[in-house]
């Protein structure tokens, strides 16, 4: 593949995908959606790679919808434009049920779809200065395809007044809501990353996987309703090779050596 609105660089098992649309703000169009949505499911089964990165070229992180691709689905047909949502919410889904640790490194803007990535990806750190929207409702739209991710992020109550008015917030709210997991300096921003990238590194691959998997598995059920697939997978994972080089380590009191 080679991608001409991203750009993508690997590196001690971790792949940094650029939004490189610097021009209008990283905005989405049918062609960095399909790019990114090919890109994901070529790294989701790379085994020498551990996490995603996802960052923006220029002055922002994402601001949403590209006016031109915009002015383009208005005049789509209703098929049509079933087709365009269908192909987004497919980027979406691939970044979701991404085995890979995925980090947005969120700077500048995050509006519309581009809070959407945010909400998406397992972990988001922001520079203090980045501003955030749900601004869908100011063009007579709504933040559909993304929804399901905000509301699992932020809950009921942030998602409702966030939908309904479209207002910008900063970063600090972000946080304050649970959008993003953590705000520092716009120079610390790649430490602050490389830290939880360390983290990642120093646990074991499956038991990542898994855990993605687990939660996907039990969201919306009560403990009991999710009693047989919490223990059948704690059972699995205490007897793979996984779990036994994790306890052995643990008990002699040595890093575990976790193969891919």
């Amino acid at each position: 593949m080679n991608p001409t609105c991203l750009t993508v660089t690997l590196r001690s098992a971790v792949a940094e995908i650029t939004l490189n649309r610097p021009e209008v703000h990283n905005a989405f169009d049918e062609v960095l959606i399909a790019e990114l949505t090919e890109i994901m499911t070529e790294l989701c089964a790379d085994a020498a790679v551990r996490a995603v990165v996802l960052r923006g070229a220029g002055p922002s992180f994402c601001a949403g919808a590209d006016l031109g691709w915009m002015g383009r689905m208005a005049g789509y047909s209703h098929s049509e434009n079933l087709a365009d949502a269908r192909a987004a919410q497919r980027m979406f889904q691939a970044i979701a049920h991404s085995p890979k640790v995925t980090i947005a490194r969120v700077h500048g803007a995050a509006i519309g779809g581009g809070a959407g990535l945010v909400a998406v990806c397992d972990l988001a750190i922001a520079d203090e200065t980045a501003k955030f929207a749900l601004s869908e409702v100011r063009l007579g739209l709504v933040p559909s395809i993304i929804g399901p991710y905000v509301l699992q992020k932020v809950g009921m109550g942030a998602a409702r007044a966030l939908f309904v008015t479209g207002e910008r917030f900063g970063a600090a709210d972000a946080l304050r809501i649970g959008l993003v997991n953590e705000v520092v300096a716009a120079d610390a921003l790649d430490t602050a990353i490389e830290r939880k990238l360390e983290l990642v590194r120093q646990a074991g691959p499956e038991a990542i996987r898994t855990a993605k998997q687990l939660l996907r598995d039990i969201a919306g059920h009560t403990p009991d309703a999710a009693a047989n697939t919490t223990v059948e997978c704690i059972a699995a994972l205490r007897v793979s090779s996984e779990g036994q080089e994790g306890i052995n380590a643990f008990l002699q009191k040595r890093k575990p050596n976790f193969a891919e």
